[in-house]
């Protein structure tokens, strides 16, 4: 009989319709596939079983997070290799058609074989999945244990991913700068286009650890109202501010969006913190960030977006990042958020992509969790960091590859008459005048 990896290799080729294009490490030792490049390593029979209960990415997920399967050389390289495969193809392949193809039942035949005697026994999922979800889809309190599955994992582990800026967006980079130069960059960025000047009210929509709040009221004199639904980022922001000596600049509450009564507002920001909407609620989102900004007021949305679909209600969340990391949030495409957003009464003035940036953000990041891969398990588990390291990588590739993107949209609440307040060239992000 041929060995595990043997099999591996051609029971792929038979399901997708190509060899896999990464070298395959079987549990038993063996190796087929190319020689040169990374090497997916299968380490127990356990990881078949769980794809036999869930075909695709979320079995592939699950044996990722329990440590079943791993990767061997240069994690990029090979989600690269492995995109092309299977997540950007435009046809399946041939075995993958129908269920009466008897090339399918002999290759789920093998799988079965492969498995061990025990493969109809469905494996538990890891600790780590998100499990429990109940009620309709971003109500207030589903939302709130949304983003405490995602951001409650412990501020020490966020410290060792993200640095000492503590921004969970997008950096902007110039050349030659470090992590921490580009999101100084990034919030400065963000405060010019809002033109902030001493004084103003803003409003940080998904504050996270207070970096933006901290950032436009130090340096531009704002007064800052910042909400997140996690209480654990708050507790961190808090302490940070009262560091800084701007307790009597910034508030920080654990409140949801919707509940925030006090405008009016000379400028909000929000910064990656609309994934988690949802399509359903976004025009609420918009509606409310409208009501809450004074005539002449600017909204900052800084934003993922997927590529649009042929077909929009094709469109489903990833498998893994709805189980593992963000529960329940949606990608639009940008052209929807420019909509909505003008239905909603906004203008929009501004459309910058910052794709390349965050690519080399989520590179970044990676780089700052490998580098102390064993505190990273300390402060988590083995679990949660591997869900990290995957998650931040695939995404890097999904940004280089276009796949994925993300936009600054500056949007103005006009005033009466039609004024936008805008001056007639803006680009520069010099400065207030005009307002």
């Amino acid at each position: 009989m041929a060995d595990a990896a043997s099999r591996l290799t051609a029971l792929t080729e038979e399901l997708l319709g190509a060899p896999p294009p990464v070298r395959i490490r079987a549990w038993d030792g063996s190796e087929s596939g190319p020689a040169d490049g990374p090497v997916l390593v299968i380490r127990h029979r356990r990881a078949l079983r769980r794809l036999l209960w869930k075909p695709g990415e979320l079995g592939l997920a699950r044996g990722w997070v329990a440590g079943e399967i791993d990767v061997e050389g240069d994690l990029y390289e090979a989600l690269g290799a492995l995109a092309g495969l299977i997540w950007e193809r435009s046809e399946p392949g041939p075995g993958l058609r129908s269920m009466g193809d008897p090339r399918l039942r002999s290759a789920v035949g093998e799988l079965i074989a492969l498995a061990g005697p025990r493969s109809w026994l469905p494996v538990p999922p890891p600790a780590e999945e998100v499990a429990g979800r109940r009620g309709p889809l971003h109500t207030k309190a589903r939302d709130r244990q949304a983003i405490s599955h995602h951001y409650d994992v412990g501020n020490a582990f966020y410290e060792q991913v993200l640095g000492p800026s503590m921004v969970y967006s997008c950096a902007y980079w110039q050349e030659g700068g470090s992590l921490e130069d580009a999101q100084r960059d990034k919030l400065d960025l963000v405060c010019r286009k809002l033109a902030l000047r001493d004084g103003d009210r803003l409003l940080d929509v998904g504050c996270g650890w207070g970096s933006m709040a901290i950032h436009a009221a130090r340096e531009y004199g704002a007064r800052v109202t910042g909400v997140t639904l996690s209480r654990e980022q708050a507790a961190y922001a808090r302490k940070r501010i009262a560091e800084e000596g701007l307790t009597d600049r910034i508030e920080i509450r654990v409140q949801d969006y919707r509940d925030v009564k006090d405008g009016p507002y000379d400028a909000i920001s929000s910064i990656g913190m609309a994934e988690h909407v949802g399509s359903a609620r976004y025009r609420e989102y918009a509606d409310a960030l409208h009501g809450l900004l004074r005539p002449g007021g600017r909204l900052l949305n800084h934003q993922i977006a997927r590529r649009p679909e042929q077909d929009e209600a094709a469109y489903h969340v990833d498998d893994f990042i709805d189980a593992y990391v963000f529960p329940d949030g949606e990608l639009a495409p940008l052209g929807r958020t420019v909509s909505i957003l003008e239905e909603a009464g906004f203008e929009a003035r501004d459309v910058e992509s910052l794709r390349e940036h965050y690519a080399r953000t989520l590179r970044a990041w990676v780089a700052n969790l490998e580098s102390d891969w064993e505190r990273a398990v300390r402060h988590s588990s083995p679990g949660r960091a591997r869900i990290w390291r995957l998650y931040m990588a695939a995404s890097a590739v999904s940004f280089e590859r276009n796949r994925i993107g993300v936009n600054q949209i500056l949007a103005v609440k006009g005033r009466d008459g039609g004024a936008s307040g805008m001056p007639l060239r803006a680009r520069n992000w010099t400065g207030a005048e005009g307002r």
